[in-house]
């Protein structure tokens, strides 16, 4: 059968019939009236607007007057002016090691041992010494005797005199020598006894057991005192106008957050890294015992200055996708959700706003109940 054109004209308006009828259901209307809100998206994903905003009461930011406070990140090291290299003019190899890296050392403690040629040639050479400073004080005791009966002249007197004090000399400086190396010249012996400079912790260790040493070259052994720390801390280049020297600032260990150090910068890096656009900034701090070095901390530092800042209640902020939000009343039924940057908890549920809102400005009381009517919208 062929179908004419006035044959689908007639289809299609019995179809739109039967669809009109369709929609005109009474309950409908009635489940629409139940309803207490109905939130209208704008075009701005930002603004919501509902029949009945006097259910969403707000209320004004107070003003709080607060120091600015800047939150950075930086790492424990051992004060650089308290680290101690362990040095040693002996050259041979390690036969015994009494300290490792980590370890708590006090001031002349043995820390290793060391076989060395140098040692063995120095006892050479300070037994010649004693040998001959002993002939030559026998040959003075001897040539005074002869001067003082008229047997020889003084020239003689003066040259053995002159002889004695050359030997003195030569032994003093041999027995210095050893001493150097690290032995006592009255107790012979092949070994080098390397003890600790000063007390403190061993942040370094260059040695093993059966490795060689070589005079003047790396250090087997660094101590650092950690009774006071570095925290170096990186600061971008916007922020670095509200640090200075001499500025206090507060510690935090991340792991021991619930306890705050007092510390003060001491320096501020003059070259800044050209990748990330960060300066180094140093804080020197007061170690009580748990501080160590590699440490993650956070720091803050505090403006002199007061700055006005806007407070409004807790409730009145949300949390959404990393950020602080609220929401602000706006004209012919409408709020505008903007974002903010919360500071510290205040007391009686405040928060401060550290930017996005000034004092005097409304927000709504209870952001999340706005924000869940239009989620359920």
């Amino acid at each position: 059968m062929r179908l004419t054109e006035h044959h689908v004209v007639r289809a299609g308006l019995a179809v739109l019939l039967i669809l009109a009828g369709c929609g005109r259901n009474p309950g409908n209307a009635a489940s629409e009236a139940s309803q207490p809100t109905q939130v209208e998206h704008e075009q701005d994903g930002s603004v919501v607007q509902v029949d009945h905003p006097e259910q969403f009461p707000v209320t004004a930011a107070v003003e709080h007057d607060a120091a600015s406070e800047l939150v950075v990140t930086g790492v424990v090291n051992p004060d650089v002016s308290r680290t101690v290299p362990v040095v040693t003019l002996a050259s041979g190899r390690v036969v015994d090691i009494r300290a490792r890296l980590g370890d708590s050392v006090e001031k002349g403690q043995l820390l290793l041992q060391v076989r060395s040629d140098d040692v063995s040639g120095g006892y050479a050479g300070y037994r010649r010494a004693v040998a001959d400073e002993l002939l030559a004080h026998k040959q003075l005791d001897r040539t005074k005797d002869l001067y003082a009966h008229g047997a020889v002249p003084e020239s003689e007197l003066e040259a053995a005199q002159d002889a004695e004090d050359n030997a003195r000399v030569t032994l003093e400086t041999t027995a210095e020598h050893l001493r150097l190396l690290g032995n006592d010249p009255d107790h012979p012996s092949g070994l080098v006894n390397i003890t600790a400079p000063v007390a403190g912790v061993i942040t370094d260790q260059e040695v093993t057991n059966g490795s060689t040493i070589q005079s003047y070259s790396a250090n087997p052994f660094t101590i650092s005192d950690l009774s006071y720390v570095w925290i170096v801390c990186d600061v971008y280049e916007n922020d670095l106008r509200t640090v200075h020297v001499g500025q206090d600032a507060e510690i935090r260990l991340n792991a021991y957050p619930d306890q705050i150090f007092k510390g003060t910068i001491s320096n501020i890096g003059a070259v800044l890294d050209p990748n990330i656009r960060t300066a180094k900034v140093r804080i020197e701090v007061k170690n009580s015992g748990l501080m160590r070095v590699g440490m993650f901390v956070t720091a803050t530092f505090y403006g002199r200055n007061k700055q006005a800042h806007a407070a409004i209640p807790t409730t009145a902020i949300m949390h959404l996708h990393d950020r602080d939000w609220v929401f602000l009343p706006d004209t012919n039924k409408q709020f505008r959700r903007t974002e903010v940057v919360a500071g510290s908890t205040l007391p009686n549920q405040m928060q401060e706003i550290l930017s996005g809102l000034t004092p005097g400005q409304k927000v709504v009381v209870d952001a999340l109940t706005l924000q869940n009517a239009v989620d359920n919208e």
